[in-house]
């Protein structure tokens, strides 16, 4: 079938497998192009299909020689409709680590729940014996809870009042006016058991207890803060309340992992294009005016950009540095003072009107789309593919509750 981007909002329902491909392999290259890191050698990636998750994946074996396996929950294709743009990826990543003699096997089902936990123990303890990094980057809106059967569902709102502020719709450009009431204590709750440190707790606990963790292990998962200008929607809203829980989780597991001599961390990332962001209300405007004056300073990363920059000078460099929170800084150039001055001066001026010369919401586009394999250079796009692909490494399919 010729596949061609089909868009419900914020939600692209197609996928390109070529696309996606080459989005991998151009991530790969980079990585490649930047020489060896002394990092970790056998990891495991909870939620490695997409954004930091698969950036953090390619960074490890690419750049490491790393043996990984992944946790992701993704949707293999049915003729005449495509996979997720998790599945192709996962399968274009595995079969670039398979030609370069990588160990890669992945898991496609529900992290949260108990089953898949076992799942990866089991092959951990089966073929790598113990892993040395664990990455925790699953960005789901519902978590079935495995000991309740609670379905838990996050909500993006504010706190204490409603919120009100300028907002585009990247596909048209509009700059318009959102509302948002404010979370109930449910809302908060709820955010919280998704969002939270809690199921980042419960895998390091059962890696722990089974002694899969090499000694000196390292565990480390994303959070972001942001600017004043995105605080009542993002840091102090529910996504806040959630971020708070991780991130203090953080101290819980690293007092847990000292009995073999490990660490845990919290890695505040840049604001970038991801599915999730791209959800959430304000970030797309603020993201196309930020893009704007990063890329006019020359500071702009994407997640692989980023993610080497975690590896090679934060996580591998025999000294990794905290702010007073203890939590890894890959934000600081996007929270320059004076790029963040720069972005408050226009978000004053922005207008559907002046956004064209103001920020840079091509910049945006383009990389929401590449998301899901579509707008990548030297990928055609006329061409009629097999829509079915598999992902080399697989181990298992178990849906979601």
């Amino acid at each position: 079938m010729v596949i061609e981007p089909r868009t419900r909002g914020f939600i692209c329902l197609t996928a390109h497998p070529k696309g996606c491909e080459q989005n991998v392999i151009n991530q790969i290259n980079y990585i490649q192009s930047k020489g060896t890191i002394e990092g970790p050698k056998k990891v495991l990636v909870i939620g490695a299909s997409t954004g930091f998750g698969l950036a953090s994946r390619i960074t490890a074996a690419f750049g490491s020689n790393a043996a990984t396996i992944g946790v992701f929950l993704e949707k293999p294709a049915n003729r005449g409709k495509t996979a997720s743009a998790g599945w192709y990826n996962s399968a274009a990543f595995e079969k670039q680590a398979q030609a370069a003699g990588l160990y890669a096997k992945s898991i496609n089902g529900d992290a949260f729940s108990k089953e898949i936990k076992q799942q990866t123990l089991d092959l951990i303890k089966a073929d790598l014996g113990q892993v040395d990094l664990v990455v925790y980057s699953l960005a789901s809106p519902v978590r079935t809870h495995p000991e309740t059967g609670v379905k838990h569902r996050s909500s993006l709102k504010p706190i204490g009042q409603s919120f009100a502020d300028k907002t585009v719709d990247f596909h048209t450009g509009v700059v318009s006016e959102v509302a948002i009431e404010p979370a109930n204590e449910d809302d908060i709750a709820n955010t919280v058991a998704v969002m939270g440190g809690e199921d980042w707790e419960m895998w390091m606990d059962a890696l722990q207890k089974e002694n899969l963790l090499a000694s000196g292990a390292t565990a480390v998962a994303y959070s972001y803060i942001g600017p004043k200008l995105t605080e009542p929607v993002y840091r102090k809203g529910t996504i806040g309340r959630a971020k708070d829980h991780l991130e203090a989780t953080a101290f819980t597991i690293a007092d847990k992992l000292k009995a073999i001599d490990g660490k845990a961390y919290v890695s505040v990332n840049k604001a970038l294009v991801t599915q999730a962001s791209s959800a959430i209300p304000v970030i797309p405007l603020y993201i196309s005016l930020l893009y704007k004056i990063m890329k006019a300073e020359n500071i702009h990363e994407g997640c692989i950009e980023q993610m080497h920059r975690l590896f090679k000078d934060r996580l591998y460099n025999n000294k990794t540095a905290t702010d007073a929170q203890g939590r890894i800084r890959v934000d600081d150039w996007e929270m320059r003072e004076d790029v963040q001055a720069q972005v408050a001066e226009l978000w004053t001026k922005v207008t559907t009107e002046t956004l064209p010369a103001l920020g840079d919401l091509k910049g945006y586009a383009d990389d929401f789309f590449n998301l899901f394999g579509f707008r990548i250079e030297g990928v055609n796009y006329e061409e009629d593919l097999n829509e079915v692909v598999e992902i080399p490494g697989l181990q298992s399919v178990i849906p979601s509750n």
